[in-house]
């Protein structure tokens, strides 16, 4: 049965079809200035089948049609088991938040931590600091991996973090050592949820947007000493767990 997800976050909009146990299509776009148009157009290109919605913008859809809806935590667990069933865990770095989920045996949410109060680690967090120390954000988890001398960002606030990444910028510090510096500080505050989530480490899913970044990724490996899965298609992971999602509520209301 193809299915549809769609994922409306604060940065941009995912959409997923599945087929099965087979993924079809993947797109992403923007949703930075209009999301509800983002996910007008992606819906249009969308073939006629069953489709949910998850993400900050989820009930935005209600002005185009009835869907139905997951939370953002059913929906990256959906995803993450469904790119690699044997996960016991997800590590989702979105655009406003910072999700760790603990998974049962059966891929059934057992506890969650959430981060959700400020931008502080995030991709939204990536993306400033990223701009003010002259990346793009595909080059800054590289950066922060060639990065060779100690440096503390003793801040977590976006302000006061950019504050302290001016400092070191006008003392001459190298901006891939203080790249290196913000991913570790990103790591100490992810390992925290971690450690209240319980997640069995033996294989941990990333996803949203910090799944494409190598430094996030290699030291969260090496702060937590699990094996962390980074797929290509792990941003999708919420768009990928509403089509399993809409695929198993159409097999409910057939029987």
């Amino acid at each position: 049965m193809i299915s549809a997800g769609i994922d409306i976050g604060s940065r941009t909009v995912k959409t997923a079809l599945v087929d099965g146990s087979s993924i079809v299509k993947l797109d992403v776009a923007d949703a930075t200035s209009s999301p509800l148009e983002a996910a007008r157009v992606m819906l249009k290109a969308l073939p006629a089948c069953p489709v949910a919605v998850t993400g900050y913008g989820r009930d935005l859809l209600d002005a185009i049609g009835s869907f139905p809806t997951i939370t953002e935590i059913k929906a990256h667990a959906l995803g993450a088991r469904f790119l690699q069933g044997d996960c016991t865990g997800v590590i989702d770095v979105g655009g406003q938040d910072i999700k760790v989920i603990s998974l049962d045996e059966e891929g059934r949410v057992k506890r969650f931590e959430m981060n959700d109060r400020c931008a502080a680690g995030s991709g939204r967090f990536l993306e400033i600091m990223a701009d003010r120390l002259g990346f793009s954000l595909e080059d800054f988890g590289n950066a922060a991996l060639s990065g060779q001398n100690e440096v503390i960002i003793s801040s977590m606030c976006t302000v006061f973090a950019e504050s302290e990444v001016v400092g070191l910028l006008n003392k001459n510090v190298e901006r891939r050592d203080i790249a290196a510096a913000l991913h570790r500080s990103i790591v100490k505050r992810i390992v925290s949820m971690y450690n209240r989530a319980s997640p069995v480490s033996a294989c941990i899913v990333a996803t949203g947007g910090g799944a494409k970044n190598p430094a996030l990724v290699a030291f969260l490996t090496k702060a937590l000493g699990a094996n962390i899965v980074a797929l290509p298609q792990g941003q999708s992971a919420g768009a990928i767990g509403c089509a399993v999602y809409a695929a198993r509520l159409k097999e409910i209301n057939a029987a």
